[in-house]
């Protein structure tokens, strides 16, 4: 994963608490607190990429799909019975 330098203007709360995330994982800078933060709440905001093997997975997935059934349209049920959901 790359890096990226960011010259940032943050609340002087904002600033205690990358400070005492710095200090709570033993961090060598506010960097990488927020970092920390990030890896901490970020799941909720943004995915993490999807790999490639997944993706040929899921296009391998739904060309057998396509040759078993062709294009008919599934039901909801159908779609239930083929994922075991």
């Amino acid at each position: 994963m790359g890096y990226v330098t960011v010259n940032l203007r943050v609340k002087t709360r904002t600033n205690r608490v990358l400070g005492v995330l710095k200090e709570k994982y033993g961090l060598k800078d506010k960097g990488e607190a927020l970092d920390k933060f990030s890896e901490l709440y970020g799941d909720d905001l943004v995915e993490d990429e999807v790999k490639d093997k997944i993706v040929r997975e899921v296009i391998r997935s739904c060309d057998n799909h396509i040759k078993k059934y062709g294009f008919k349209e599934t039901s909801l049920d159908e779609l239930r019975k083929i994922t075991g959901a």
